[in-house]
Protein backbone atom coordinates (compact mmCIF):
# COMPACT_ATOMS: atom_id res chain seq x y z
CA UNK A 1 0.00 0.00 0.00
CA UNK A 2 1.21 3.48 -0.88
CA UNK A 3 0.53 6.55 1.27
CA UNK A 4 0.16 10.31 0.70
CA UNK A 5 0.35 13.37 2.90
CA UNK A 6 -3.07 14.83 3.68
CA UNK A 7 -2.62 18.44 2.65
CA UNK A 8 -0.22 20.19 5.03
CA UNK A 9 -1.45 18.31 8.10
CA UNK A 10 1.42 15.86 8.37
CA UNK A 11 -1.04 12.96 8.38
CA UNK A 12 -0.18 9.97 6.17
CA UNK A 13 -3.22 8.46 4.47
CA UNK A 14 -3.44 5.37 2.28
CA UNK A 15 -3.95 5.92 -1.44
CA UNK A 16 -7.09 3.85 -0.94
CA UNK A 17 -9.78 5.37 1.27
CA UNK A 18 -12.48 3.03 2.57
CA UNK A 19 -15.87 4.47 1.67
CA UNK A 20 -18.73 3.46 3.95
CA UNK A 21 -21.99 4.98 2.72
CA UNK A 22 -23.66 1.63 1.98
CA UNK A 23 -23.26 0.43 5.56
CA UNK A 24 -26.70 0.52 7.10
CA UNK A 25 -28.57 0.43 3.80
CA UNK A 26 -26.99 -2.28 1.63
CA UNK A 27 -24.59 -3.73 4.21
CA UNK A 28 -25.21 -5.11 7.68
CA UNK A 29 -23.13 -4.30 10.75
CA UNK A 30 -21.36 -7.67 10.52
CA UNK A 31 -20.49 -7.05 6.87
CA UNK A 32 -19.19 -3.58 7.71
CA UNK A 33 -16.97 -5.03 10.45
CA UNK A 34 -15.60 -7.63 8.03
CA UNK A 35 -14.78 -4.90 5.49
CA UNK A 36 -12.95 -2.87 8.12
CA UNK A 37 -10.95 -5.90 9.24
CA UNK A 38 -9.91 -6.74 5.69
CA UNK A 39 -9.13 -3.17 4.63
CA UNK A 40 -6.87 -2.62 7.62
CA UNK A 41 -5.07 -5.91 6.92
CA UNK A 42 -4.37 -4.59 3.40
CA UNK A 43 -2.90 -1.36 4.74
CA UNK A 44 -5.94 0.88 4.23
CA UNK A 45 -5.74 3.32 7.15
CA UNK A 46 -8.08 6.05 5.82
CA UNK A 47 -11.86 5.71 6.30
CA UNK A 48 -14.55 8.16 5.24
CA UNK A 49 -18.07 8.52 6.61
CA UNK A 50 -20.65 11.27 7.26
CA UNK A 51 -23.31 12.14 9.80
CA UNK A 52 -25.89 11.64 7.04
CA UNK A 53 -24.96 8.06 6.07
CA UNK A 54 -26.26 5.46 5.27
CA UNK A 55 -27.04 6.52 1.71
CA UNK A 56 -29.55 7.31 0.34
CA UNK A 57 -30.30 9.54 3.33
CA UNK A 58 -33.39 8.81 5.38
CA UNK A 59 -34.42 9.62 8.93
CA UNK A 60 -34.49 5.89 9.70
CA UNK A 61 -30.94 5.08 8.59
CA UNK A 62 -29.20 8.37 9.47
CA UNK A 63 -26.13 7.73 11.63
CA UNK A 64 -26.11 3.98 11.06
CA UNK A 65 -22.77 4.00 9.29
CA UNK A 66 -21.03 5.91 12.07
CA UNK A 67 -22.57 3.58 14.65
CA UNK A 68 -21.19 0.53 12.81
CA UNK A 69 -17.73 2.08 12.77
CA UNK A 70 -18.11 2.94 16.44
CA UNK A 71 -18.89 -0.60 17.48
CA UNK A 72 -15.90 -1.85 15.46
CA UNK A 73 -13.60 0.69 17.10
CA UNK A 74 -14.88 -0.28 20.54
CA UNK A 75 -14.42 -3.98 19.80
CA UNK A 76 -11.05 -3.76 18.08
CA UNK A 77 -9.35 -1.04 20.11
CA UNK A 78 -7.62 0.13 16.91
CA UNK A 79 -8.61 3.78 16.84
CA UNK A 80 -4.96 4.81 16.69
CA UNK A 81 -4.47 2.81 13.48
CA UNK A 82 -7.12 4.77 11.56
CA UNK A 83 -7.27 8.21 9.98
CA UNK A 84 -10.99 8.77 10.40
CA UNK A 85 -12.96 11.32 8.38
CA UNK A 86 -16.58 12.43 8.68
CA UNK A 87 -18.72 15.28 7.37
CA UNK A 88 -21.30 17.82 8.46
CA UNK A 89 -24.30 18.30 6.18
CA UNK A 90 -24.87 21.63 4.47
CA UNK A 91 -27.91 22.88 2.62
CA UNK A 92 -30.29 19.94 2.30
CA UNK A 93 -32.37 21.08 -0.64
CA UNK A 94 -31.04 18.26 -2.80
CA UNK A 95 -32.60 15.78 -0.40
CA UNK A 96 -35.84 17.53 0.43
CA UNK A 97 -34.63 19.72 3.28
CA UNK A 98 -33.39 17.10 5.81
CA UNK A 99 -35.51 18.69 8.52
CA UNK A 100 -35.11 15.50 10.57
CA UNK A 101 -31.34 15.85 10.93
CA UNK A 102 -31.13 18.53 13.63
CA UNK A 103 -32.72 18.38 17.07
CA UNK A 104 -34.66 21.60 16.45
CA UNK A 105 -35.75 20.46 12.94
CA UNK A 106 -33.89 23.36 11.35
CA UNK A 107 -32.68 23.12 7.78
CA UNK A 108 -29.02 22.07 7.94
CA UNK A 109 -26.70 25.07 7.79
CA UNK A 110 -23.04 25.42 8.67
CA UNK A 111 -23.55 27.67 11.69
CA UNK A 112 -21.39 27.39 14.79
CA UNK A 113 -24.26 25.81 16.74
CA UNK A 114 -25.07 23.26 14.05
CA UNK A 115 -21.43 22.32 13.50
CA UNK A 116 -21.01 21.81 17.24
CA UNK A 117 -24.15 19.64 17.35
CA UNK A 118 -23.02 17.62 14.34
CA UNK A 119 -19.50 17.01 15.69
CA UNK A 120 -20.89 15.90 19.06
CA UNK A 121 -23.32 13.52 17.40
CA UNK A 122 -20.67 11.97 15.17
CA UNK A 123 -18.23 11.47 18.05
CA UNK A 124 -20.90 9.78 20.14
CA UNK A 125 -21.90 7.39 17.37
CA UNK A 126 -18.28 6.68 16.44
CA UNK A 127 -17.34 6.08 20.09
CA UNK A 128 -14.26 8.26 19.79
CA UNK A 129 -13.22 11.62 21.19
CA UNK A 130 -11.72 13.08 18.01
CA UNK A 131 -11.95 13.06 14.22
CA UNK A 132 -8.82 13.27 12.09
CA UNK A 133 -10.59 15.04 9.20
CA UNK A 134 -13.90 16.89 9.33
CA UNK A 135 -15.44 17.98 6.04
CA UNK A 136 -18.23 20.27 4.88
CA UNK A 137 -20.43 17.78 3.00
CA UNK A 138 -21.77 20.51 0.69
CA UNK A 139 -21.28 24.27 0.57
CA UNK A 140 -23.58 26.34 2.73
CA UNK A 141 -24.23 28.38 -0.37
CA UNK A 142 -27.49 27.36 -2.15
CA UNK A 143 -25.73 26.25 -5.33
CA UNK A 144 -26.76 23.47 -7.69
CA UNK A 145 -24.33 20.92 -6.27
CA UNK A 146 -25.63 18.04 -8.37
CA UNK A 147 -26.74 20.20 -11.28
CA UNK A 148 -24.12 19.09 -13.75
CA UNK A 149 -21.80 21.55 -15.47
CA UNK A 150 -24.17 24.50 -15.72
CA UNK A 151 -24.10 27.51 -13.40
CA UNK A 152 -26.94 29.74 -12.25
CA UNK A 153 -26.52 32.54 -9.76
CA UNK A 154 -28.03 32.07 -6.32
CA UNK A 155 -29.25 34.21 -3.43
CA UNK A 156 -26.36 35.60 -1.39
CA UNK A 157 -27.72 34.00 1.76
CA UNK A 158 -25.03 31.81 3.28
CA UNK A 159 -22.76 31.57 6.28
CA UNK A 160 -19.57 33.49 5.59
CA UNK A 161 -16.38 31.57 4.88
CA UNK A 162 -14.76 33.15 7.93
CA UNK A 163 -17.62 32.25 10.29
CA UNK A 164 -17.56 28.62 9.13
CA UNK A 165 -13.81 28.44 9.68
CA UNK A 166 -14.20 30.05 13.11
CA UNK A 167 -16.78 27.40 14.03
CA UNK A 168 -14.40 24.66 12.89
CA UNK A 169 -11.54 26.36 14.73
CA UNK A 170 -13.46 26.06 17.99
CA UNK A 171 -13.67 22.30 17.45
CA UNK A 172 -9.95 22.09 16.59
CA UNK A 173 -8.97 24.03 19.72
CA UNK A 174 -11.19 21.76 21.81
CA UNK A 175 -9.35 18.72 20.40
CA UNK A 176 -12.44 17.25 18.77
CA UNK A 177 -11.16 17.54 15.18
CA UNK A 178 -7.60 17.64 13.83
CA UNK A 179 -8.00 18.83 10.23
CA UNK A 180 -10.71 20.20 7.96
CA UNK A 181 -11.77 19.76 4.36
CA UNK A 182 -14.49 20.53 1.83
CA UNK A 183 -16.69 18.34 -0.32
CA UNK A 184 -18.75 19.00 -3.46
CA UNK A 185 -17.01 22.37 -3.63
CA UNK A 186 -16.10 24.70 -6.50
CA UNK A 187 -12.88 26.62 -7.25
CA UNK A 188 -14.18 29.94 -5.92
CA UNK A 189 -15.23 28.35 -2.62
CA UNK A 190 -11.92 26.57 -2.11
CA UNK A 191 -9.91 29.73 -2.74
CA UNK A 192 -12.13 31.83 -0.46
CA UNK A 193 -11.61 29.35 2.37
CA UNK A 194 -7.85 29.40 1.80
CA UNK A 195 -7.83 33.20 1.76
CA UNK A 196 -9.77 33.48 5.01
CA UNK A 197 -7.63 30.88 6.78
CA UNK A 198 -4.46 32.73 5.77
CA UNK A 199 -5.81 36.17 6.64
CA UNK A 200 -7.21 35.25 10.05
CA UNK A 201 -4.97 32.34 11.15
CA UNK A 202 -7.83 29.85 10.96
CA UNK A 203 -7.77 26.11 10.05
CA UNK A 204 -6.62 25.48 6.49
CA UNK A 205 -8.57 23.18 4.18
CA UNK A 206 -6.56 20.00 3.69
CA UNK A 207 -8.62 18.24 1.04
CA UNK A 208 -11.41 18.45 -1.51
CA UNK A 209 -13.77 15.47 -1.68
CA UNK A 210 -15.48 15.70 -5.07
CA UNK A 211 -16.79 13.27 -7.66
CA UNK A 212 -14.12 12.27 -10.16
CA UNK A 213 -13.95 9.38 -12.59
CA UNK A 214 -13.28 8.44 -16.20
CA UNK A 215 -16.66 9.76 -17.33
CA UNK A 216 -16.54 12.91 -15.20
CA UNK A 217 -13.26 14.83 -15.32
CA UNK A 218 -14.66 18.30 -14.58
CA UNK A 219 -12.37 18.51 -11.52
CA UNK A 220 -9.50 19.01 -13.96
CA UNK A 221 -10.97 22.25 -15.37
CA UNK A 222 -10.22 24.45 -12.34
CA UNK A 223 -9.77 22.52 -9.14
CA UNK A 224 -6.86 20.29 -10.18
CA UNK A 225 -4.42 23.19 -10.34
CA UNK A 226 -5.61 24.46 -6.97
CA UNK A 227 -5.18 20.98 -5.51
CA UNK A 228 -1.57 20.82 -6.70
CA UNK A 229 -0.44 24.39 -6.08
CA UNK A 230 -2.19 24.84 -2.74
CA UNK A 231 -1.67 21.32 -1.30
CA UNK A 232 -5.41 20.64 -1.07
CA UNK A 233 -5.55 17.25 -2.74
CA UNK A 234 -8.57 15.50 -4.16
CA UNK A 235 -10.29 12.70 -2.29
CA UNK A 236 -11.97 11.22 -5.36
CA UNK A 237 -15.42 9.84 -4.66
CA UNK A 238 -17.58 7.76 -7.01
CA UNK A 239 -14.49 6.60 -8.96
CA UNK A 240 -16.68 3.90 -10.51
CA UNK A 241 -19.60 6.25 -11.19
CA UNK A 242 -21.64 4.29 -8.62
CA UNK A 243 -20.86 1.12 -10.52
CA UNK A 244 -21.56 2.42 -14.02
CA UNK A 245 -17.91 2.07 -15.07
CA UNK A 246 -17.89 -1.64 -14.22
CA UNK A 247 -20.09 -2.11 -17.28
CA UNK A 248 -22.83 -3.88 -15.35
CA UNK A 249 -25.54 -1.53 -16.64
CA UNK A 250 -24.54 -1.65 -20.31
CA UNK A 251 -27.29 -2.46 -22.76
CA UNK A 252 -29.98 -1.46 -20.30
CA UNK A 253 -29.08 -4.21 -17.81
CA UNK A 254 -30.40 -3.70 -14.30
CA UNK A 255 -28.92 -6.37 -12.00
CA UNK A 256 -30.93 -7.14 -8.89
CA UNK A 257 -29.58 -5.65 -5.69
CA UNK A 258 -27.61 -2.86 -7.38
CA UNK A 259 -28.00 0.76 -6.30
CA UNK A 260 -29.70 1.64 -9.57
CA UNK A 261 -32.24 -1.14 -9.11
CA UNK A 262 -32.81 -0.39 -5.44
CA UNK A 263 -32.97 3.40 -5.38
CA UNK A 264 -33.30 4.78 -8.94
CA UNK A 265 -31.16 7.79 -8.02
CA UNK A 266 -28.47 7.58 -10.71
CA UNK A 267 -29.85 9.74 -13.50
CA UNK A 268 -26.69 11.89 -13.56
CA UNK A 269 -24.82 8.84 -14.88
CA UNK A 270 -27.21 8.43 -17.81
CA UNK A 271 -26.29 11.55 -19.75
CA UNK A 272 -26.02 11.72 -23.55
CA UNK A 273 -23.01 9.71 -24.67
CA UNK A 274 -22.71 7.80 -21.41
CA UNK A 275 -23.34 4.36 -22.91
CA UNK A 276 -20.69 4.56 -25.70
CA UNK A 277 -18.18 6.15 -23.33
CA UNK A 278 -18.59 3.46 -20.69
CA UNK A 279 -18.46 0.74 -23.31
CA UNK A 280 -15.17 2.15 -24.66
CA UNK A 281 -13.58 2.19 -21.20
CA UNK A 282 -14.80 -1.35 -20.46
CA UNK A 283 -13.33 -2.59 -23.75
CA UNK A 284 -10.03 -0.84 -22.99
CA UNK A 285 -9.84 -2.53 -19.60
CA UNK A 286 -10.53 -5.97 -21.05
CA UNK A 287 -7.91 -5.45 -23.78
CA UNK A 288 -5.46 -4.72 -20.96
CA UNK A 289 -6.53 -7.88 -19.12
CA UNK A 290 -7.91 -5.83 -16.23
CA UNK A 291 -11.28 -5.80 -14.54
CA UNK A 292 -13.12 -2.63 -15.74
CA UNK A 293 -13.38 -1.48 -12.12
CA UNK A 294 -9.61 -1.69 -11.80
CA UNK A 295 -9.01 0.50 -14.84
CA UNK A 296 -11.32 3.15 -13.43
CA UNK A 297 -9.73 3.05 -9.98
CA UNK A 298 -6.14 3.04 -11.16
CA UNK A 299 -6.91 5.97 -13.46
CA UNK A 300 -7.85 8.05 -10.42
CA UNK A 301 -4.85 6.81 -8.46
CA UNK A 302 -2.49 7.84 -11.27
CA UNK A 303 -3.50 11.53 -11.17
CA UNK A 304 -0.95 13.80 -9.47
CA UNK A 305 -3.66 15.91 -7.81
CA UNK A 306 -5.36 12.92 -6.13
CA UNK A 307 -4.47 12.30 -2.48
CA UNK A 308 -6.67 9.23 -2.09
CA UNK A 309 -9.40 7.42 -4.01
CA UNK A 310 -12.54 6.50 -2.07
CA UNK A 311 -13.74 2.99 -2.81
CA UNK A 312 -17.07 1.49 -1.81
CA UNK A 313 -18.07 -2.15 -1.98
CA UNK A 314 -21.13 -4.11 -1.00
CA UNK A 315 -19.33 -7.48 -1.08
CA UNK A 316 -15.94 -8.75 0.03
CA UNK A 317 -15.20 -9.88 -3.51
CA UNK A 318 -15.70 -6.33 -4.77
CA UNK A 319 -13.56 -4.95 -1.97
CA UNK A 320 -10.67 -7.28 -2.80
CA UNK A 321 -10.86 -6.48 -6.51
CA UNK A 322 -10.92 -2.77 -5.77
CA UNK A 323 -7.91 -2.78 -3.43
CA UNK A 324 -5.96 -4.99 -5.85
CA UNK A 325 -6.34 -2.28 -8.50
CA UNK A 326 -3.90 -0.05 -6.65
CA UNK A 327 -1.09 -2.58 -7.10
CA UNK A 328 -1.37 -2.33 -10.90
CA UNK A 329 0.96 -0.22 -13.03
CA UNK A 330 -0.39 2.70 -15.01
CA UNK A 331 1.42 3.45 -18.27
CA UNK A 332 1.82 6.31 -20.72
CA UNK A 333 0.04 4.15 -23.30
CA UNK A 334 -2.98 3.85 -21.02
CA UNK A 335 -2.96 7.60 -20.56
CA UNK A 336 -3.10 8.10 -24.32
CA UNK A 337 -5.87 5.53 -24.74
CA UNK A 338 -7.99 7.06 -21.98
CA UNK A 339 -7.52 10.58 -23.30
CA UNK A 340 -8.51 9.45 -26.81
CA UNK A 341 -11.82 8.15 -25.44
CA UNK A 342 -12.27 11.30 -23.37
CA UNK A 343 -11.89 13.51 -26.45
CA UNK A 344 -14.66 11.57 -28.18
CA UNK A 345 -16.91 11.39 -25.11
CA UNK A 346 -16.09 14.29 -22.72
CA UNK A 347 -17.77 14.09 -19.32
CA UNK A 348 -21.04 12.32 -20.19
CA UNK A 349 -21.77 11.66 -16.49
CA UNK A 350 -21.23 14.99 -14.69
Amino acid sequence: MQYSKLGRTGLDVSRVCLGTMTWGSQNSEAEAHAQMDYALERGVNFWDTAELYASPPTAETQGSTERYIGTWLAKSGKRDKIVLASKVAGRGAAFGGLDWLRADKATPRQTKAQIAEAVAGSLKRLQTDYLDLYQLHWPDRPIRTFGGMTFKDYEQDYESFRSILEALDAEVKAGRIRAVGVSNEFPWGVMRFLEESSRHDLPRMASIQNAYHLANRVFEFGLAEIALREDVGLLAYSPLGQGVLTGKYLGGALPAGTRKALYNRMQRYDGPGAEPAVRAYVELARAQGWDPAQLALKFCDSRAFVTSTIIGATSMAQLKTDIDAFDLTWTAELDKAVDAIHVQHPNPCP
